[in-house]
C-alpha cells in the first residue's frame, strides 16, 4: 500500500507522462555523454606528448633518455640537434646576393684601347690588386659554380708564383637549408696575352688559396652578424679559422668579483650525445638564470654506442663535437682546470672565498637567486636517475630555466669537412639515408627492412625519385659498401668513405685536433662519422629517408609507426 500510495501522488508513471519523462531521461543521458566526452577529450589533450623527445616534458624526457635499445643505429640519438638546426633558413638578407650584372668589368672599350697603346710587359707578374683582375675573378667564380649564391667577395692577394692570385668568397648554396654562411678561399692561374689583356686560366680546389683565408685584425671568425640594431642575429660561417683557445681569467680581482656556478658527480657521463647535451644545457640555463658564469668540464666520456672497441672511452675533448669558440663568445664559461687553478693560488694565500654547497637537485634555482657565495656547487649522488644534472631543471624550474639551445653549435672543423665534400659536388646532387645493419637483421621489429634497401628493391624505388645520371650522396649504417655497386649503373654514387682524405694523416682536422688534443692523434669516431654523414645528407637537393621513404616499416619498430614519425 506504501508504494502504491506514493506512486499515486507523484504520477510519474502515468501513461500521460511517460512521454515526457522518456524525453527527460534521454536528455540527461546525452548531457552526461556529453560532459563526459568533453572529459575524455580533456584528458587527452593535457597528456598528449609531441613526437620529438627534445620537446617533450621533463618526466617524458627522463624515459626517453634513461630508456635502452639493441638497435645500432638510431637517427634520433645518434645526431643531436644543436642550436643552428633551430634556427630559420629563409632569412630576408639572404635574397640580396651578388651575381654576374654586378661584377661586370666597368672597363669601356675606350680605355681598353688606350691601355693596348702603352707599353705592354707580357713578363710582368700579375697585379693581383687590380680592379680588372678583381673583377674578372668574380665573373669568372660566378659563372663556375651556377648552384651558389654569392654575398662577399675578398680582395685578392698573391698567390703562389707570378701569374697566381687568391680570392675568398662567403656563399650559399642555392637551395641551402640550414641557416649559416659559407667561405671559401681558391687559386686562380691567371693567363695574360700578347696585347696584356688577361683571362682566368684555371680556378683550384676547395679551399686552395690559403693566402686568402687570413682574418682580419680584431675580427670575430665562426659568425656573421644580420638583421639591424634591434634585431641583430649571428649565422654560423663554416671556413673561417677556428679559434677555441681556453678564455683567460683576466685577473686575480676580476676572479674574486666573479660569481659561478659548477655541477659535480652524477650519472650523465658516458651516455648519449642527447643526455648529455640536455644536461649540460640545463646546467647553462641555471647559470644563466643565476647570472653565473659555469664552471665547465671540457673532458667527455664517449659512449661505447659511437665506438669502434664497443666500449665508452674517456678524454675526449668537447671541442671535437660543438663549437666552443661560439659558445665562449656569447657565454660566460670557464674550464674548470682553469678556475680551480685559480681557485687554490687564493686559498693558499689564505684569501679564502664563500662555497655554497647543493645536494639535493630538489632545491630550484630560484632558491638559490639570493646566494651572496662566490660559488654555487651542486653535487650529486650515485643513484640514477635522481643524480642526472637535467634534474634541476624539471618541476618548478622547467618555466623558469631555458635551455639557450641557441649557444651551442656543431663542431666548425666537422662542418668543415660537410662543406668540404658538398662542395667537391659542386652543391648538386641528391641524397638518400639507407639504414640498415642490425635492424635489418630483427625480422620481428623491421620485417621488410632488408628486403626494401636490398640493391633491386632500391633501384625500383629510386627510379621514380632520382633522375638518371645524378650525384647520389648515400649515407648508410651499411658496413659493405660494395652491397651498392648496382646502382652505380644509374647514379654516380657517393659515400662518407670517399672522402676520408678530409680526415686523415694529411688533412687540417687531423693536424688540428691533434694539436688540440696535446699532440696525440684524435680518432674520427663513430658519432663524428654519423654526424657528417648526416649534415652532409640534409645538404642535398632531394632527402629521401629510410622511413616512409624506402621502406613502409617503423622506424622504432612494428606497432610505433602512430607513436613515433617515421
Amino acid at each position: 500500500m506504501f508504494g502504491r500510495s506514493t506512486i499515486s501522488r507523484t504520477g510519474a508513471f502515468r501513461p500521460e507522462n511517460l512521454g515526457q519523462n522518456a524525453l527527460n531521461l534521454i536528455g540527461n543521458i546525452g548531457f552526461s555523454l556529453f560532459v563526459f566526452g568533453v572529459l575524455i577529450f580533456t584528458i587527452i589533450a593535457a597528456t598528449y606528448e609531441p613526437e620529438d623527445p627534445l620537446f617533450h616534458p621533463s618526466d617524458k624526457i627522463t624515459t626517453f633518455l634513461t630508456s635502452t635499445s639493441n638497435a645500432t643505429l638510431r637517427s634520433d640519438d645518434s645526431v643531436v640537434r644543436t642550436g643552428e638546426d633551430f634556427m630559420v633558413a629563409n632569412q630576408t638578407a639572404f635574397a640580396e646576393f651578388i651575381n654576374i650584372n654586378d661584377v661586370e668589368s666597368n672597363t669601356t672599350d675606350a680605355t681598353l684601347e688606350e691601355a693596348n697603346q702603352l707599353e705592354c710587359d707580357v713578363n710582368a707578374p700579375i697585379d693581383c690588386k687590380d680592379q680588372e683582375v678583381f673583377h674578372l675573378m668574380m665573373k669568372a667564380t660566378i659563372e663556375k659554380f651556377k648552384d651558389i649564391h654569392f654575398y662577399k667577395f675578398g680582395k685578392p692577394v698573391i698567390g703562389e708564383g707570378v701569374n697566381s692570385c687568391d680570392m675568398a668568397w662567403r656563399y650559399r648554396p642555392k637551395d641551402g637549408k640550414s641557416a649559416a654562411f659559407y667561405k671559401d678561399y681558391r687559386r686562380f692561374l691567371i693567363g695574360k696575352s700578347e696585347n696584356c689583356s688577361v683571362s682566368v686560366v684555371e680556378i683550384g680546389e676547395y679551399h686552395t688559396g690559403l693566402n686568402a683565408r687570413k682574418r682580419k685584425k680584431n675580427s670575430k671568425a665562426g659568425f656573421e652578424k644580420m638583421g639591424g640594431k634591434k634585431d641583430d642575429f649571428s649565422l654560423p660561417v663554416v671556413g673561417e679559422v677556428v679559434n677555441d683557445s681556453l678564455p683567460m681569467v683576466e685577473s686575480e680581482k676580476a676572479f674574486k668579483s666573479g660569481k659561478y656556478l659548477v655541477y659535480v658527480g652524477g650519472g650523465d657521463r658516458c651516455k648519449s650525445m642527447n643526455h648529455f647535451l640536455w644536461s649540460f644545457l640545463c646546467a647553462l640555463g641555471e647559470a644563466q638564470y643565476l647570472n653565473r658564469t659555469l664552471v665547465m668540464d671540457l673532458t667527455l666520456c664517449l659512449s661505447s654506442i659511437y665506438t669502434s672497441t664497443g666500449q665508452d672511452e674517456e678524454g675526449k675533448d668537447f671541442r671535437f663535437y660543438f663549437d666552443f669558440e661560439h659558445l665562449k663568445e656569447t657565454a660566460s664559461v670557464l674550464d674548470e682546470v682553469q678556475f680551480w687553478a685559480e681557485w687554490g693560488k687564493l686559498h693558499k694565500k689564505k684569501n679564502r672565498l664563500n662555497l655554497h654547497l647543493v645536494e639535493d637537485f630538489r632545491i630550484t634555482p630560484m632558491k638559490l637567486a639570493d646566494v651572496k657565495d662566490t660559488l654555487i656547487m651542486r653535487k650529486f649522488g650515485k643513484v640514477e636517475p635522481d643524480n642526472y644534472w637535467y634534474r634541476v631543471c624539471e618541476g618548478d624550474a622547467e618555466s623558469v630555466v631555458k635551455r639557450p639551445w641557441h649557444l651551442l653549435w656543431k663542431s666548425k672543423r666537422l662542418m668543415e669537412i660537410v662543406t668540404a665534400i658538398a662542395s667537391r659536388l659542386n652543391w648538386d646532387y641528391d641524397a638518400v639515408h639507407i639504414e640498415r645493419g642490425e635492424k635489418a637483421r630483427n625480422k620481428e621489429l623491421w620485417p621488410n627492412l632488408e628486403t626494401d634497401t636490398s640493391p633491386s628493391a632500391l633501384l625500383s624505388t629510386l627510379q621514380d625519385k632520382v633522375e638518371e645520371g645524378r650525384n647520389l650522396y648515400i649515407a648508410t649504417n651499411e658496413e659493405e659498401l660494395s652491397f651498392f655497386n648496382p646502382l652505380k649503373d644509374k647514379y654516380a654514387t657517393h659515400f662518407l668513405y670517399d672522402y676520408k682524405d678530409l680526415w686523415d694523416e694529411s688533412s687540417e682536422w687531423y693536424s688540428e685536433t691533434t694539436k688540440l688534443n696535446g699532440g696525440n692523434p684524435v680518432d674520427f669516431d663513430g658519432y663524428m662519422r654519423a654526424s657528417v654523414d648526416t649534415e652532409v645528407f640534409l645538404r642535398g637537393k632531394k632527402q629521401i629517408e629510410t622511413f616512409n621513404g624506402l621502406t613502409n616499416d617503423c622506424k622504432d619498430g612494428v606497432g610505433t609507426c602512430n607513436a613515433a614519425s617515421t
